[in-house]
């Protein structure tokens, strides 16, 4: 049977080539999350049962292959928070991807990786969180699941910072480099952060509105938005 690509035999090749390139990108990721972003293309190769030659060919260079990893991230973040805090059963979701935490560990690694590498890279990896995380946000918005905010963006950008920053702590106590990189540790780790993430998140931290109250009229110029407005003079 002929395909849009010239027939039977270039189709199964083309299907071949992405298996062999979601392989390898899988491979680069938890290389990376584990050994930095100056993890060698030989060593990513091993890992993924291919040539350092195969790499370049696929991915142009190695900052292409971190631009595919990066790039895979963002789309498996977004497409998990979306399902989350835009879908039907949002606890169903949750729990969905609580079940599949160790899938995640090393994307987690990597994510910190990226974070801790600072510069530039680090300043474009969070940058990115964000504005993904706006069209996902505002889907839990519309759904009536999250409450509005008065400046969006800058809450989201609280919020990756939290969560980072708790990740990097969990790291930081860990009781050596192995632990970091075994399911065990993870499970133990995403447990702590869940319970006090979602009961901070779902029942708050003060009790009134009255530090609120007294910033917004502190600050020359408050940041407003009228849908966040019912929200916050109940």
């Amino acid at each position: 049977m002929s395909s849009p690509w010239g027939g039977t035999r270039r189709h199964r090749a083309t299907e071949a080539d992405l298996t062999t390139r979601a392989r390898i990108r899988r491979a680069a990721i938890a290389r990376f999350g584990r050994d930095g972003f100056d993890a060698n293309l030989r060593a990513i190769a091993a890992d993924a049962g291919v040539t350092a030659p195969a790499i370049i060919k696929i991915f142009g260079s190695k900052d292409g292959l971190h631009a595919a990893c990066d790039a895979h991230v963002f789309e498996i973040i977004r497409e998990n928070k979306s399902a989350v805090v835009g879908g039907a059963n949002p606890p169903g979701a949750l729990l969905t991807q609580m079940a599949r935490a160790a899938e995640y560990r090393p994307m987690i690694l990597y994510v910190l990786r990226s974070f801790q590498a600072g510069g530039d890279t680090a300043r474009a990896f969070v940058d990115h969180m964000t504005d993904d995380a706006l069209a996902y946000m505002a889907e839990g918005v519309a759904s009536g699941l999250i409450v509005p905010s008065r400046d969006e963006r800058n809450r989201i950008r609280f919020l990756v910072g939290a969560t980072l920053g708790n990740l990097l702590l969990e790291v930081l106590y860990a009781p050596d480099s192995d632990a970091v990189d075994s399911e065990a540790f993870w499970d133990a780790a995403l447990q702590r952060l869940g319970l006090a993430g979602l009961e901070l998140y779902t029942e708050g931290l003060l009790t009134d509105h009255s530090m609120l109250d007294k910033y917004l009229q502190y600050i020359s110029d408050p940041p407003m938005d009228a849908a966040a407005t019912a929200s916050t003079t109940d």
